[in-house]
């Protein structure tokens, strides 16, 4: 067996090449596709395509949005992403870009010619690299004939910007808000090319991690993967509180959950602290490497892809992995809660009560709402010893997140609303989509009433906002009146597109805190009002304007 090897690289402008040899998808939005010229693009196509086949091309495609056409046969290909969008999908079209990459890929070293606004760059940079995942354990062998397996390649991005106020698709883009002036200059330094390719990587890491099954990505080789990230940021070792040190350490969440696997549970959390730093983030990822149900055991249908609950610890240490880059200038953790959702003697059973780290106990009336009850001993820890003044939880959480938001958007509940809405404004520009869900603690708690604990963990009526409940259950962990800044991303539907991950929440937690490292383009990108990231005294690193309110 053995991993895919497609590098990818971004560079910025053209350079020649024989299409024959090295096939060309020219790809971007009618009114960009317009802008170019014959010279602009010739060095890529002139060996093969003349100028009137190119110009044809060029009519063929603006005249129908969302068309491909060849301008030489399984080499130079000319595509246009849709010309609309509505105000909760993203300005890029990175979806689209998305299933035109996948659909074109070439077996050989390839070039994309990606043409867009510097404001879209970065979204569509994402979107392009986890079109091409990096797990495989095919082995080469064809059904009739042996073959060997593909040889390494490359795909090359090359870079043609665009003037931003030719964007004409006659779409309101209030919703994404106003344009840093940084993304204005059609320019494109080291730094920014370095900072896509952090974002692309990072993104592929977390899709390699969730794409790969339990029998090779179990707790013991996450946290592999874990202290290798430390080791190339060259940060200190992570640290690791593992099997009885957990229920020792009063951590019944995440113990309890883990305990009838052959493989015991582990919280790791890695840590980066700058010099001077002000405020403390620190982002909490659901590893659950593989997901039965437990005792409540899932379907045999609904078992299937359950390798893939770890999401959210793998976009959080994908995520971590780029900001690090990017040099942060808060105090930034990333804790990961990993267990393997088991059945065995040890395994908790309905009916059971666990103490979690924030003492609370919690009668299980259903194993296989786990999730949160890893989280919430992650989150406690996050407040408690690492003094987090910003919290965020990302979790493959529930089901009925793909119900209530869909395919696309992740579900996000906040105990602050300008941070829930600054939540949203990032994931149009960065591409990974997330739609606000109700936060009322006061109508939805009340479902996890237990007569002999301080909660269950499964809710009375699952026609109740679902998701919404999910989420306050781990806030009720730190308390409602939590007086740092709380945020729970469900992303169960969007980590993944058909069998394969998406490294869902890389590109979302960098752009959403842009605002904190020293990355040009992450400063830009990120909403003005996620620059009020507060302490716990109250006072912000740096007011947003408008100054959010205290409360929501």
């Amino acid at each position: 067996m053995s991993n895919a090897t497609v590098n990818i690289k971004f560079r910025w402008g053209l350079t020649a090449s024989d299409p024959e040899r090295n096939p060309v998808l020219v790809v971007g939005q009618v009114a960009h596709l317009d802008l170019l010229r014959w010279d602009d693009v010739r060095c890529k196509l002139e060996t093969r395509v003349s100028e009137e086949t190119w110009q044809r091309g060029i009519a063929c495609v603006t005249s129908s949005p969302g068309d491909t056409v060849e301008l030489w046969p399984r080499a130079v290909s000319l595509a246009s992403l849709p010309a609309r969008r509505s105000r909760h999908a993203a300005p890029s079209r990175c979806h689209a870009l998305a299933k035109i990459v996948r659909n074109l890929q070439r077996s050989t070293d390839e070039f994309i010619v990606l043409t867009c606004s510097k404001r879209n760059l970065y979204a569509s940079c994402v979107s392009i690299a986890r079109s091409f995942p990096l797990y495989s354990a095919r082995s080469g062998a064809a059904p009739l004939a042996a073959s060997p397996p593909p040889p390494p390649r490359t795909v090359v991005v090359e870079i043609l910007l665009v003037e931003d106020a030719q964007d004409g698709d006659g779409s309101d883009d209030d919703d994404v808000g106003p344009i840093d002036p940084y993304l204005l200059d059609n320019t494109l330094s080291s730094e920014d090319l370095a900072t896509l390719q952090d974002a692309a990587d990072a993104t592929r890491l977390a899709a390699r991690i969730a794409d790969t099954p339990a029998n090779i990505m179990d707790v013991d080789k996450f946290i592999e993967e874990a202290c290798q990230v430390a080791k190339e940021l060259e940060l200190p070792e992570p640290t690791i509180i593992r099997g009885e040190e957990l229920r020792a350490r009063g951590m019944g969440g995440l113990y309890g959950v883990g305990a009838g696997a052959a493989r015991a549970p582990a919280l790791v959390a890695l840590h980066c602290r700058p010099a001077a730093a002000a405020a403390t983030v620190a982002w909490v990822g659901k590893g659950i490497v593989y997901d039965t149900g437990g005792l409540s055991i899932k379907a045999r249908t609904s078992m299937v892809g359950m390798k893939g609950d770890c999401a959210g610890a793998a976009a959080v240490l994908g995520a971590f992995a780029a900001a690090v880059r990017a040099r942060p200038t808060v105090n930034l953790h990333a804790v990961l809660c990993l267990a393997e959702n088991a059945v065995g003697p040890l395994a908790t059973r309905p009916d059971d009560i666990h103490q979690l780290y924030s003492g609370r106990t919690v009668e299980i009336n259903n194993t296989d709402a786990e999730g949160r009850l890893v989280l919430s001993d992650g989150v406690v820890y996050a407040s408690r010893d690492l003094h987090a003044d910003t919290i965020v939880d990302v979790a493959t959480l529930t089901g009925a997140q793909g119900t209530a938001t869909g395919k696309y958007h992740a579900g996000v509940v906040c105990n602050r609303g300008w941070l829930e809405a600054a939540t949203v404004t990032a994931g149009r520009r960065a591409g990974d989509l997330a739609h606000a869900l109700p936060y009322a603690p006061e109508l939805h708690f009340g479902e996890f009433s237990s007569a002999v604990a301080d909660m269950k963990n499964s809710v009375a009526d699952r026609n109740n906002a679902q998701p919404s409940c999910a989420g306050l259950f781990i806030l009720a962990h730190l308390g409602f009146d939590f007086p740092g800044n709380w945020l729970h991303v469900d992303m169960a539907a969007p980590a993944h597109s058909g069998e394969r991950a998406t490294g869902y929440g890389v590109a979302l937690l960098s752009v959403l805190f842009g605002q904190y490292t020293q990355s040009k383009l992450l400063r830009a990108l990120c909403p003005p009002a996620a620059g009020g990231v507060s302490n716990r005294e109250g006072s912000a690193t740096k007011p947003p304007p408008p100054s959010p309110p205290a409360d929501s």
